[in-house]
């Protein structure tokens, strides 16, 4: 690792004015599970690092009228294992009992994996299908609008996610087909339904991360069932191909996956 300062602020005032005081210098750490790894690696070396631990206000799980709104720096074992989030939208804490290994659920959170846009992320797919708005200190950004391409997202300099608020749907869930190693997905689909609207989004076989999958949303509108999707294919083109996956068959995964998150949605 290279050489850098430590700041731990106490309130998101003080985040956002270190971070200003930074600026490119600057970044963010909230659970770590990508920075340090990357630090260490010496592929990033931030001459400022911001932890965002101590803020207060930053945690926790609390229904909101018809929407469940997370804290940015809410653990994955902690949306996982919550009683609020498995009655409001079950398929949301099974995704984060599936992320990574228990040492990453245990640190790693929310806003973290929102803000970093991992392409193979799962939060990402979530927050997308679920039309969740993603809250920060300056403003509410509707998911559509927040991931904009490969590890990027509409947030500016100074910007920190504060929390997120996801509509409760009638239905939704999530598969996963993982690398055995890392555990990220391969391919995930998620897939919500909110009255008329369904929703389907993938991650891990994009090339420009997370997105939707308009042929899968239209087939589910006319009947919620796996069996719509019968027939129905995705196109190889814009798909990851690597030494896991070509992109031809990460295409047929997104609908085997898709599938699986219907069957099991319809099941809850």
């Amino acid at each position: 690792m290279y050489a850098f300062n430590y700041v731990s602020p106490k309130t998101v005032r003080q985040a956002a004015s270190a971070l200003a005081k930074a600026a490119d210098d600057g970044k963010l750490l909230a659970g770590g599970q990508t920075l340090l790894p990357t630090m260490k690696q010496r592929l990033a070396s931030p001459g400022v690092l911001i932890d965002l631990a101590k803020v207060d206000g930053l945690s926790g799980i609390e229904l909101k009228g018809r929407s469940l709104v997370i804290g940015a720096m809410t653990k994955h074992a902690d949306v996982a294992t919550s009683e609020v989030v498995k009655q409001a939208i079950p398929g949301l804490a099974a995704l984060a009992g599936e992320i990574g290994d228990p040492a990453v659920r245990n640190r790693g959170t929310i806003g973290g994996s929102i803000a970093n846009n991992d392409p193979a992320a799962d939060y990402p797919a979530a927050a997308l299908a679920l039309n969740a708005t993603i809250v920060t200190n300056k403003r509410k950004i509707p998911a559509d609008q927040f991931f904009t391409g490969l590890f990027e997202t509409a947030l500016e300099p100074g910007e920190i996610v504060v929390k997120v608020s996801f509509p409760i749907p009638s239905r939704a869930a999530y598969a996963k087909f993982r690398n055995p190693a890392s555990r990220y997905a391969m391919v995930g689909v998620f897939v919500a339904k909110r009255g008329g609207d369904v929703r389907v989004t993938v991650t891990g076989a994009g090339a420009s991360g997370v997105f939707r999958a308009p042929a899968l949303e239209e087939a589910l509108k006319k009947r919620f069932s796996p069996k719509s999707l019968e027939g129905v294919t995705v196109p190889a083109t814009g798909l990851n191909g690597d030494i896991h996956a070509s992109a031809d068959y990460r295409a047929h995964l997104i609908v085997v996956m898709a599938k699986r998150a219907v069957a099991a949605a319809i099941a809850k």
